[in-house]
């Protein structure tokens, strides 16, 4: 009998157990269907992204009418209107943006006008020498931009049938240098293609625009921001929407002191939106003796909902001192690296003949590469200051096949010049040669005129060396004529005058210097 009570005891617990197993599986099986109602935590919140139609037909009117009204008169624009050549509008709109990148629309303006008068034709511009390229390039910065134009030129030329690429896809692909703002750019622009364009300018723009805090540079933000511009771009006018973006980004929606009484689409604005309701709330709470009584809530409209958890939305609170300049919020930087360069200025003087100075010539890959720069070495950690002499005399052992005195080479100064991830520091020394080799070098090198100098297609670092070389050498003449005697000076004064009006021999223009490789890799 115990038996059977216990065997129908073990049917029962059983029994039970079979039924919270059939429980437990049917809410586990419930809680997919719920997950899949909720926002996950990933995926960005509709709220920083535009869904009503009528919405972006009232934005794109109004900005294509602001834009109208107010758009700056430049030249590629100009060209990108009047020019009936697809294949030379395109390569004019290509030369722009690529000029464009990190550096001011006024310091452009001169450069390309000069750049298309001399090569108006994609042909035309592969059938030049880097040499010229760089030496027209000469004071814009980030040479490799000039380089990259060269080469996508001859690739052009050599295998493309001299016919720049006709898609957003073929630019991205065939021309180097072209990333994905700038074949948008150049395909809306110059062929009329539907196609957003996120440069800085309208990084800024649709952060505020859409209240996107994240960091810009991550992969997902990215995406959200193409994924708006490519949305708003008006199909009709895709070239003028995506420069109106531009020009709002560049005059009103400025990174500081932005002018948001002047913006055109101010009332599609959430940043300004949210900056004004709490503007409106904190002045209720300064002027009600009974503030506790007021609804003081910003509106869930101007919230996105899966704040906290939406990776759109900003990773830091808001700063009311900001405004609207909580969008987009700045990356932290990375330092950076620290070089120390040796750099040694040569100079010889021919009899009769101006001072020359060496040139080299730097690798044809990597920073500033093809250019002509005075002789240099890059210096590791565990040099002693004491070594810099000696390490100079090596350098021009193998330059010139020269021995050189080390109480000959004269300290100059330092010279600091900041890359955009670089920062460089050049000691520099002095030497003057009496002779030297002729015979050609493994590494290419040129003699230059002070005044040849002056015009050559060398970097901004240089120049600077330069610079600072001529002052030392004033203030070293200064000092000589203090102890030089009044009838001395005189002397001198007298030279000077008739120095002054005899003409020396005249200058070669400084393409002479660079009009074959022979005459590159020997002495100029």
């Amino acid at each position: 009998m115990s038996r059977l009570r216990s065997a129908v005891q073990k049917g029962k617990r059983a029994a039970l157990e079979s039924t919270e197993v059939i429980k437990s599986s049917n809410k586990k099986k419930s809680k997919p269907g719920i997950k899949e109602e909720e926002p996950s935590e990933t995926e960005p919140s509709s709220y920083h992204f535009f869904h009503d139609p009528n919405e972006i037909s009232l934005f794109r009117s109004q900005l294509l009418q602001w834009y109208d009204q107010n758009k700056r008169e430049l030249p590629w624009r100009t060209l990108a209107v009047t020019e009936s050549d697809v294949n030379i509008r395109t390569y004019g709109v290509w030369v722009s943006e690529i000029m464009l990148q990190q550096t001011q629309v006024a310091t452009v303006i001169d450069y390309y006008n000069r750049w298309m008068k001399r090569w108006p034709t994609v042909e035309k511009l592969a059938a030049a020498t880097l040499e010229e390229v760089n030496q027209m390039w000469a004071g814009l910065g980030y040479y490799s931009r000039g380089r990259r134009l060269h080469e996508g030129a001859q690739k052009v030329v050599s295998e493309l049938n001299k016919q720049m690429p006709k898609t957003t896809a073929g630019l991205l692909k065939q021309l180097p240098g072209v990333g994905r703002y700038t074949a948008g750019a150049i395909s809306s622009i110059a062929l009329g293609q539907v196609t957003g364009a996120v440069d800085g300018n309208v990084i800024r723009v649709l952060s505020r625009i859409r209240a996107i805090g994240a960091d810009s540079t991550s992969p997902a933000v990215a995406d959200a921001l193409w994924k708006v511009a490519d949305a708003l771009v008006d199909p009709e006018r895709p070239g003028d929407f995506n420069q109106a973006m531009m020009e709002l980004g560049a005059r009103v929606c400025t990174p500081k002191s932005p002018l948001c009484s002047q913006c055109p689409v101010q009332t599609h604005c959430h940043a300004f939106r949210k900056v004004s309701i709490k503007q409106e709330t904190d002045s209720k709470r300064l002027l009600s003796k009974l503030a506790s009584k007021l609804n003081t809530s910003v509106p869930d409209i101007e919230n996105c909902l899966g704040a906290g958890s939406c990776g759109l939305c900003l990773s830091e609170e808001w700063d009311p001192q900001l405004g609207v300049q909580n969008y987009p919020r700045k990356p932290v930087k990375k330092a950076p690296r620290v070089e120390q360069t040796l750099t040694c200025i040569v100079e010889r003087q021919r009899a009769g003949k101006e001072m020359e100075y060496l040139l080299t010539q730097r690798p044809s890959k990597g920073l500033l590469a093809g250019m002509w720069e005075l002789p240099s070495m890059l210096l590791e950690a565990d040099i002693s200051v004491n070594k810099y002499k000696g390490l100079i005399c090596d350098m021009m052992q193998k330059l010139l096949e020269k021995s050189l005195d080390a109480n000959s080479v004269q300290f100059v100064g330092e010279v600091v010049h900041i890359f955009s991830h670089i920062h460089q520091t050049y000691i520099v020394f002095s030497v003057h040669v009496s002779d030297w080799s002729e015979r050609e070098q493994e590494q290419k090198t040129c003699w230059l005129t002070k005044s040849a100098l002056r015009e050559a297609a060398v970097s901004t670092g240089v120049k600077k060396i330069m610079k600072l070389y001529e002052s030392s050498s004033k203030v070293d003449k200064k000092e000589k004529k203090r102890k030089a005697s009044p009838e001395k000076r005189s002397n001198k004064i007298k030279k000077s005058k008739d120095a002054a009006t005899n003409e020396g021999p005249k200058q070669l223009c400084i393409s002479k210097f660079f009009s074959t490789a022979k005459t590159t890799a020997k002495n100029c």
